[in-house]
This record gives C-alpha cells, sequence and structure tokens, in this order.
C-alpha cells in the first residue's frame, strides 16, 4: 500500500531528526526506527519500534494527552552473576547507561507537555539470548522494575524475559503495544548487533549529568 495523499510525515520534535522514520503499510502509519542506544518522543499519530534481545524498551506515555515515546538500552556487563549485580556498581558508568535512557525518555515527555502524574509505563525484552552472557536480560529487567519504582512510577504492563527476541511495536497516542516473539532464526542477527552495542558503551564512558523536571 502507497503512503496515502493526504498522509504527510508528521514533523519530529526538535532532537529527533536522525531518528530514521517511513511509511509503515502493516500499521497505515508513519513509523520510527529505534536502533540500541536511541530513543524517541513524538506528540503525533505515529508507532514507534525496535528489535530487542537482551536489551529492555520501555514505552511511556502521558495517557491523558497521548504525548510519549520508547527507548532501547542495556547496561553494559559486570563482574557479577545475579540478576540484582548491578546494585552492586552504585551510580557508576555501570548503570549510567540505563539511567540515562529512563531520564531522557522521561524528560523529554514532560518538557513536551506531559504530566508525571499520567505517565503510564510498559517494558519489553530482556530475553536470554547471549550463550556467554546468560544474566544480562535479568539484570536489565532487575534494574527497570528498580529505576520505575524509585521514580514512584509502576509498570502497567509487561513482557519481559525467556529465551527468544521479540520484535516491539508501540503507539504512544492510545498506548497501543504489539509485541511479536521471534524465532531462533532471527538470533544472530540480533546477538550481533546487540553484541557490538556493548563494546561501544563499555569503550565510551558516559559523562555528563540528567536531573528530572
Amino acid at each position: 500500500m502507497p503512503v496515502p495523499p493526504n498522509a504527510r510525515m508528521p514533523l519530529p520534535l526538535p532532537g529527533f531528526e536522525h531518528i530514521k522514520r517511513a511509511w509503515n503499510e502493516g500499521y497505515e502509519s508513519y513509523s520510527a526506527r529505534l536502533n540500541p542506544g536511541e530513543y524517541y518522543v513524538t506528540k503525533n499519530d505515529e508507532c514507534v519500534y525496535t528489535t530487542l534481545g537482551s536489551c529492555i524498551s520501555a514505552c511511556i506515555r502521558d495517557r491523558v494527552n497521548g504525548i510519549g515515546g520508547m527507548n532501547h538500552f542495556m547496561l553494559p556487563a559486570s563482574n557479577g552473576n545475579g540478576s540484582d549485580s548491578w546494585k552492586a556498581a552504585g551510580t557508576s558508568a555501570a548503570t549510567r547507561y540505563g539511567n540515562f535512557a529512563m531520564e531522557h525518555l522521561i524528560n523529554e515527555i514532560l518538557k513536551n507537555g506531559g504530566v508525571r502524574q499520567n505517565l503510564e509505563v510498559k517494558l519489553f525484552g530482556g530475553g536470554r539470548i547471549i550463550a556467554n552472557m546468560t544474566d544480562v536480560g535479568m539484570r536489565n529487567i532487575a534494574f527497570a522494575h528498580d529505576y520505575i519504582a524509585t521514580e514512584g512510577l509502576r509498570v502497567s504492563s509487561e513482557d519481559v524475559g525467556d529465551v527468544f527476541p521479540r520484535m516491539v511495536v508501540y503507539f504512544p497516542a492510545t498506548g497501543r503495544v504489539r509485541v511479536k516473539r521471534l524465532r531462533s532464526l532471527h538470533n544472530n542477527t540480533i546477538v550481533e548487533q546487540e553484541t557490538q552495542y556493548l563494546h561501544t558503551i563499555e569503550e565510551k564512558p558516559v559523562s555528563g549529568d540528567i536531573e528530572l523536571f
């Protein structure tokens, strides 16, 4: 199905011009595609989608006015073995990638008219698909749950854990989410992508601070 004549691509919010967007025939909507380490916030009736293995995506929106978005992140590897081993790192770089991913997403929603009391949170991902890093998905899930509870928010729905990757499609205007659990046929590509992402975040430490509104 071609792009309808009256379906013009909505302008992105400032700062999100680099995110790839295109018309999605299946959803009859413009869609923004996220790679690991990216996030996207919109006021428009468009969808955001990504593919997750061990990574986590938080889908957050103001359920009253419909502004919202999605992130895609993973904690760097640690020497701990338990699902809560990320806590041992405190506020070091081992957790700051998750902090940045969550705080950037929430702050952009609030900056563009969202109200904190109206925020609705949904979580996806954290699958155990990297054979030599069997705990990373659970560590990501534990971090996300702890972060959300610490910020006084709650998870309204989630699909996390297990052993398969997922494709997640999120519609911030309505809060609708479509999750497709992918076959192992796709795992090699996702593992390669996430392994490369891990190497990148471990080699380039995060700097700077984020303050919530």
